[in-house]
């Protein structure tokens, strides 16, 4: 089961954006460039994980009218579609500073398709120097060839989902690969000139704290630079979540997962990997996901893909939007010559205020403390004598989680918006 859809106010057919956009980019004073990314969704996967609520489909989930062989063509209809809707709302032309392809499982495609896509974005917009180009990807869908031929498209980065070193963990999961395979596809991905990135989840029903550190000794043993560790969520709707409402898992205590997630920090940090976002960790800033930083840093992108959002601000306002979600429904929106996007939300200026802290805060360069409503910054003071924010960051303007508060970001967020 993929999640529901946002409420939203309708999108025009053509997709074009508010006139505000325009009238913002062309005012006298200007609105500052924003970077500019693109999201491309590959709603596939072989198998569906029991916890995972992703709109992905495997091949029996499809349905009649959705075919996976023609998706990369669909998917470059809707590149050009978002030339045209930028350059009308006076916001195109600008170069692809990052480009991440997501899912599902990207990698069940065959590299052409993929490079079919990534090609249609460079001819497009083109690729600012030094763009950060990657793909996710599971340990059993790639090989030496296919990781060389990738990096020979263009891609500069693979993410892949690891998730756990304990093959009794992965089982709960529903994942298929043999961790022993991870290594070898660092290694193979290395080769191709790669940068590689390892995710993991802690919190599994039944995983010990010392089925945790195997994994994330495991991770660092494969010498990678970049590593996500996210706690599992169980949403629901998946089959993850009807076994644990069944009795047959039982969800760990959030004590068990903050001591998960303070050794992962420990052993990360001794590993010489740093945390920049409250779950990711890289060993330099060269290292760290450009990609997700701009998401958190408000900047812009094109989300192309069932499910797909997509986000354009112009000074104190912003327009984001999503499309539907079912593949056959996509391609057909496109075979119409019509917008894939199925609603859309304005955000006025206290939206994009509220946004900036909401995203801001859960990194470690922390935030401006003027972007705080003048009540929220009476918080800071507290936040800091309960240890949760940086006392001395706090001292010089920022915003900055301890990492007790990255524990409780979400208590931080409350008490600097309320």
């Amino acid at each position: 089961m993929t999640p529901a859809l946002p409420d939203g106010e309708p999108v025009p057919d053509d997709g074009a954006l508010p006139a505000w956009v325009r009238q913002a980019r062309t005012a006298p004073a200007g609105v500052e460039e924003r970077a500019f990314g693109v999201y491309l969704h590959v709603p596939f996967c072989t198998v569906r994980c029991g916890y995972c609520d992703f709109n992905t489909y495997t091949a029996s989930e499809l349905g009649g009218g959705a075919s996976q062989a023609s998706y990369a063509q669909t998917a470059v209809q809707e590149i050009a579609l978002a030339a045209r809707v930028l350059d009308d709302a006076g916001v195109g032309g600008r170069a692809v500073s990052t480009v991440f392809v997501g899912g599902g499982t990207p990698t069940v495609l065959p590299v052409a398709d993929l490079s079919l896509m990534l090609a249609a974005v460079r001819r497009t917009w083109g690729l600012a120097p030094g763009a950060e180009v990657t793909t996710e990807a599971n340990p059993d869908s790639v090989t030496p060839e296919s990781l060389e031929r990738l990096a020979a498209a263009g891609f500069t980065r693979v993410s892949f989902g690891m998730q756990s070193a304990v093959t009794r963990v992965l089982a709960t999961l529903e994942r298929t690969h043999d961790p022993a395979r991870v290594p070898q596809v660092v290694a193979w991905a290395r080769a191709a000139g790669l940068d590689v990135s390892l995710d993991l989840i802690y919190g599994t029903p039944g995983e010990t704290l010392a089925d945790w550190r195997e994994s994330v000794e495991a991770a660092l043993a494969c010498g990678v630079d970049h590593v996500s560790a996210y706690a599992l969520v169980v949403e629901q709707g998946t089959r993850m979540a009807a076994q644990v409402r069944r009795g047959l898992l039982t969800l760990p205590d959030e004590d068990d997962q903050a001591a998960k997630y303070e050794l992962a920090d420990d052993l990360l940090a001794s590993a010489g990997l740093h945390w920049y976002e409250v779950s990711n960790w890289s060993r330099g800033p060269e290292h760290a996901s450009r990609h997700n930083l701009a998401y958190w840093r408000g900047d812009d992108w094109w989300g192309v893909g069932p499910g797909a959002h997509s986000h354009v601000g112009a000074g104190d306002r912003a327009v984001r939007w999503w499309n539907v979600k079912h593949p056959r429904a996509y391609a057909d929106r496109l075979a119409g010559a019509r917008s894939p996007a199925a609603g859309r939300e304005l955000l006025e200026p206290e939206d994009v205020a509220l946004e900036r802290v909401l995203l801001g805060v859960r990194l470690a360069e922390g935030m401006d403390l003027g972007l705080l409503a003048p009540g929220a910054r009476t918080a800071v003071a507290g936040l800091v004598a309960d240890g949760l924010l940086d006392g001395v960051a706090a001292v010089r303007g920022r915003v900055l989680l301890t990492r007790r508060g990255r524990l409780l970001a979400d208590a931080v967020v409350r008490a600097l918006t309320d």
